[in-house]
């Protein structure tokens, strides 16, 4: 069966089609441009670029050595008789650390006062004659002189006497004893190694370029290795005049208090030396810089809009740089999300 269509009844059924094509075009337009809308935006988060104080730090390792150090010899030769206990302990000026047995010099002691008796009795006999004007004057001087001569020997015979006993000249450390009883020593031959480690000594070579900024008396803080988190205020106390040929630098010395003895010679430690403040410095975190193909970056948001600077830095005081070309004070600087942009991205502040 044939269905006939008018052409009025035909025209009206195409307009309703393109009607409704047109309409379905519309949709998908609008349905585009709100999802461009809806892109999500990357989360940032910011912080607002101040002047603030800044510090010139330089850092350098160096090492601790005993305030004083000092190796005992002796000042005769004979065999030891004694040893002191002490080695590794903390002794008194004057502690005996050991006693060389010198008869001979004990012989000449008893000898010079067995002298020293009989020439002061002879004098002081003389004295008596003399008040008595039984002896001319020259006997009595002569009698006078004899006994000094005497006194003096005594007195030179004790002293040497006496440096058989190798006595402790500081307060210090017994850090090591060098003989044994019943062994032979010759003069000159270490007997005993001594320390004072209070206060202590740290000493570090300075670049040339640096030494200037240090001078005797200045303040330096210092750290130990051995107890991370300790932290203890130094005093300079030499500054080399001649830089190490080898090396180029100098040597500087910074006195530490130790009265717990904790720290001993020959640590590693760390000295902090200020060598100028920057009063209105501008600094960031160093995690916010970016390096790209080289260039240090950090990206700055403006009406939220992400725009990158080139800069420079200066200082760098623990997780903080100096910024001394790239930035101005109110700038926001991205410093959560900085590796997630580009120029020109839009972004969330958080």
């Amino acid at each position: 069966m044939r269905i006939h269509v008018g052409r009025g009844v035909l025209l009206v059924l195409l307009l309703t089609a393109a009607g409704l094509l047109a309409a379905g075009c519309g949709n998908s337009g609008d349905k585009t441009d709100s999802n461009r809308d809806q892109v999500p935006r990357v989360k940032v988060s910011i912080e607002t670029v101040r002047p603030a104080p800044m510090r010139d730090v330089l850092v350098l390792p160096g090492s601790t050595e005993a305030f004083r150090d000092v190796l005992l010899a002796a000042d005769w030769g004979g065999r030891v008789e004694w040893v002191c206990g002490c080695e590794g302990r903390r002794v008194k000026k004057g502690r005996m650390i050991a006693k060389i047995d010198v008869a001979v010099l004990k012989a000449m002691l008893d000898r010079a006062r067995a002298a020293f008796k009989l020439a002061d009795e002879a004098a002081k006999r003389r004295q008596a004659l003399r008040r008595k004007k039984v002896i001319p004057q020259e006997d009595l001087d002569r009698a006078i002189t004899e006994r000094l001569v005497a006194q003096g020997n005594l007195a030179e015979a004790r002293v040497r006497y006496q440096q058989s006993f190798v006595r402790a000249p500081i307060d210090a450390v017994v850090n090591r004893v060098h003989v044994e009883v019943g062994e032979f020593v010759d003069r000159g031959q270490p007997v005993a190694e001594l320390v004072n480690p209070d206060p202590i000594r740290v000493v570090v070579s300075v670049p040339e370029m640096d030494v200037r900024y240090i001078k005797v008396g200045d303040r330096a803080l210092v750290t130990i290795d051995a107890y991370p988190g300790r932290k203890i205020i130094g005093a300079v106390d030499l500054v080399s005049y001649k830089a190490d040929p080898a090396t180029k630098t100098f040597a500087v010395r910074v006195v530490i208090a130790n009265s717990d003895l904790a720290i001993r010679p020959g640590m590693i430690a760390r000295v902090y030396f200020q060598r100028r403040l920057i009063p209105d410095a501008l600094s960031v975190p160093l995690h916010a810089i970016v390096d790209k193909g080289g260039d240090r970056l950090v990206f700055v948001v403006v009406d939220g809009v992400v725009h990158a600077r080139a800069i420079k830095i200066g200082v760098i005081q623990q997780d903080r740089v100096q910024i001394t070309r790239g930035l101005k004070p109110g700038d926001q600087l991205i410093v959560v999300g900085q590796h997630e942009v580009e120029e020109g991205m839009r972004v969330s502040v958080q």
